[in-house]
């Protein structure tokens, strides 16, 4: 990334650190590959014009991630559209490693696959929290919304996605999974 105006080394460093994260939120929110391409591209170029407005010493990741949800807010609102979306395919993302066995990636991308069918917030609580590792404060402050309603999202999440967890769970105990 080529950086023209003189912005602090730090700044240059923690954006391009924060990248592959930002990517995997603005995905969260997006549901498709090239919406969240322009999402984050959208993001970077809006935290380089607020470079000021970052209090140095807090979290850029949610700074940043915040900016984004921003921008994805705005952009659905001058839509009138709020739809969920869905990826033809979670390995064509690059989101599954394929280091690991290949059940472990079919189940991730089974994972992925039921996770991306959330709705919208719910998707954004469960990458935040669970992918991200943000504590459930962070979320709430990061999605504008209260505490509370993160943890009614993730169980409403965990309430779905548990049928999954348990194909897993009987998949593992028959030894049909490495």
């Amino acid at each position: 990334m080529h950086f023209g105006k003189k912005y602090p080394k730090r700044f240059q460093s923690d954006l391009i650190t924060v990248m592959p994260r930002l990517w995997r939120f603005a995905l969260s929110l997006a549901g498709q590959k090239d919406l969240a391409d322009d999402l984050v591209q959208a993001t970077c170029l809006r935290a380089l014009e607020r470079e000021s407005q970052f209090k140095a010493g807090s979290n850029f990741a949610a700074w940043t991630m915040t900016i984004c949800r921003s921008i994805w807010l705005n952009k659905m609102r001058s839509q009138h559209l709020r739809k969920t979306g869905q990826l033809d395919a979670a390995v064509e993302s690059g989101l599954i490693d394929p280091s690991p066995s290949p059940e472990t990636n079919i189940f991730a991308a089974e994972v992925f696959k039921q996770v991306m069918q959330l709705p919208e917030g719910q998707r954004s609580v469960v990458e935040l929290v669970f992918v991200e590792q943000f504590t459930y404060r962070e979320a709430a402050a990061i999605l504008c919304i209260p505490i509370g309603t993160v943890m009614s999202r993730l169980s409403a999440a965990r309430k779905t996605l548990s049928p999954l967890q348990q194909d897993h769970a009987n998949q593992m105990k028959k030894g049909e999974l490495a």
